[in-house]
């Protein structure tokens, strides 16, 4: 019989759209103003220190709508913002700088929903509100921590190779090593250009020194690497921090664009990017003294660093190892049940590694934490400049000769373990990077986009839909049910996705694939008329209709998603948002205007005798 679905394919449009209604669902539901208290750095977030923010808030008389331990946070729900404010303001004071408390909006989806992964769209900057940030890398402390590096390297090599030399030291631009004679001049560049093959050098004889400069290409690519491994450093400081859906991606030579959604506290923001944290391990010089250290009387070779409590510390200036050469990092006790952290390293670091501890079994290790904060001075171009903050956060006991993987112990608590090793395995900064722009979205900036928005969409649906119920009468309104079926699925797919963003683009995306459904029916309807015209029977009519504007259909659709597809790849931002709503409204857009409207004209039409069709 003519237009008959099997049963199969009419349960399948009816559970694709219960899927779509499904995970469509939990975007009613909308978010809660919230306050997330986490611990800083030491520190960690518990059961009191719920007990502590359920009692300060009741104390001050401040209504909250609830309040929950999750993941090492405590997350206080409020009914509006301006009690959320005066929530913030009052735990700051309360819980002093031990905890980093958090402006953040929490997801009201119902327990049953999110148990089967049913979770609302993740909206992008424009429509959430949050924090952007024009971060700028400092190129110049890049060069300079490489060509200390490459400093040390030529010591060891000369002296590996037997070389005598008078001194190694480094300029703004090369590494100079003065020799003893023209003998030792010669072979020293010989040996250091086999070694070095991605460096220039040259010989002054008056002076028996050898200068050596990275080549053209080997400075792009340091560049190039310093960006790029900021960049992923970056991301997995805040994936690690639990914010979801960040924007981390590269503008230009040497910036850095971050953007963290839902986050409405600048200051919050800072403490999540831990801006500009460095790491390096350092040995302890044991042989000084610490009374005379602390008046200013230090070893040549050493210097002094203080604790958090500051004390100070004497340290060899030679750097053992720094953070790029950590793969990864857990905190766990010891066989004392003392906490620790495990570090493994990469092949090269895990051989500087062994070549140190084999020769200094017993001796003390420091772990040296290097944060740049702005200054609040700047230079006459405009660029922020940096003040260094150093700090000894543990000293550790070599206890047998290290590899790759070994146990940072002597630290003071489990939660400081924690944080340590977090900050481990999330990287150190390969250079530091200072904010040149800040800017901060509000969340009521956020909704009024999303109500723009939603007008647009509703308008642009009214009018298709009120054009194809007068033009098409009854196919019309199978038209206008594939529409609203069309505009579940797509909300539904947003949601599914763990990548898919919604942003302001990506409204007009969903618009966009509104008229696109329409078409696609309007070339079937069309057809059917013209078979009608011809004299063919309606349910024939129905049958060819389709059967003929299918190709057209299919045709149009690829090109557009071809384009969709592009656009995504080379896009940034807003540009991949629209791209993404794009591509699955056109999917989706098949789906509803081919099987969709089908099934609804087969369940009316059917298997009947139809003498007129209402088109």
């Amino acid at each position: 019989m003519l237009n008959r679905y099997p049963l199969w394919k009419n349960l399948m449009v009816v559970f694709a759209l219960l899927i779509g209604l499904l995970y469509a669902l939990p975007n009613v539901y909308g978010e809660d103003p919230a306050i997330q208290i986490s611990g800083a750095r030491g520190a960690s977030a518990d059961m009191s220190t719920l007990d502590a923010v359920t009692e300060d808030l009741e104390q001050n008389q401040i209504s909250y709508k609830s309040v929950a331990f999750e993941n090492g946070t405590v997350l206080v729900r409020f009914n509006d913002t301006d009690t959320q404010i005066s929530a913030r303001d009052i735990l700051n004071e309360q819980l002093g700088d031990d905890f980093v408390v958090a402006l953040n909006l929490a997801a009201s989806t119902p327990d049953w929903l999110e148990s089967i992964g049913a979770n609302p769209m993740k909206l992008g900057l424009d429509l959430r509100g949050g924090v952007h940030f024009l971060m700028e890398v400092d190129m110049d402390a890049a060069m300079e921590k490489l060509l200390g590096q490459q400093e040390e390297t030529f010591r060891t090599e000369l002296r590996e190779a037997k070389i005598r030399y008078r001194a190694i030291s480094k300029t703004d631009e090369a590494v100079e090593v003065r020799l003893r004679n023209v003998e030792q001049l010669a072979e020293a560049k010989r040996e250091l250009q086999r070694l070095h093959p991605d460096m220039l050098f040259t010989d002054t004889t008056s002076g028996f020194l050898l200068s050596a400069t990275f080549t053209d290409a080997r400075l792009q690519e340091i560049r190039n690497y310093a960006v790029n491994q900021n960049i992923t450093i970056l991301r997995n400081r805040v994936n690690e921090l639990g914010v979801a859906e960040p924007l981390v991606q590269r503008q230009g030579a040497n910036r850095i664009v971050v953007e963290l959604p839902g986050v409405q506290d600048t200051a919050r923001a800072k403490e999540i990017l831990g801006a500009t944290a460095t790491l390096e391990f350092r040995e302890v010089d044991n042989s000084a003294d610490l009374a005379a250290a602390a008046s200013g009387r230090v070893p040549p070779g050493s210097e002094v660093k203080f604790t958090r409590d500051s004390r100070p510390v004497v340290l060899k200036k030679r750097v053992i190892l720094s953070g790029s050469h950590i793969t990864d990092a857990s905190s766990s006790a010891d066989e004392y049940g003392r906490p620790q952290v495990n570090i493994s390293l990469d092949s090269e670091g895990g051989s500087k590694m062994t070549a140190f501890s084999r020769n200094n079994v017993g001796k003390l290790m420091a772990t040296v934490f290097t944060e740049y904060k702005d200054s609040g001075e700047r230079e006459e171009s405009g660029k922020v400049i940096l003040e260094k903050h150093e700090e000894v956060i543990n000293q550790a006991t070599i206890q047998t000769a290290l590899g790759r993987n070994f146990r940072i112990t002597g630290i003071d608590s489990q939660a400081e373990a924690h944080n340590l090793a977090l900050l481990l395995r999330a990287g150190a900064l390969i250079a530091p990077i200072s904010i040149v722009e800040e800017r901060t979205i509000g969340p009521s900036m956020g909704q009024q986009n999303i109500d723009m928005g939603i007008q647009a969409m509703i308008w642009g649906m009214v009018a298709v839909m009120l054009f194809t119920l007068i033009y098409y009468r009854r196919f019309g309104l199978f038209a206008n049910m594939a529409l609203l079926m069309n505009l579940v699925l797509i909300i539904g797919v947003m949601s599914m996705i763990p990548g898919a963003t919604m942003t302001l683009p990506g409204i007009a995306g969903i618009v966009l694939t509104v008229g696109m459904a329409v078409d696609a029916n309007v070339l079937i309807f069309e057809r059917i008329r013209e078979e009608l015209r011809e004299g063919r029977s309606p349910q024939h009519a129905i049958q060819q209709g389709y059967a003929n504007a299918f190709s057209t259909i299919a045709d149009a659709n690829i090109t557009t998603l071809i384009t969709a597809i592009i656009l995504f790849a080379v896009g940034t931002g807003a540009i991949k948002g629209f791209a993404v709503t794009l591509s699955i409204g056109i999917l989706t857009s098949m789906f509803t205007a081919i099987i969709g409207t089908r099934a609804l004209v087969n369940l009316v039409y059917g298997g009947k005798r139809v003498d007129k069709l209402s088109i």
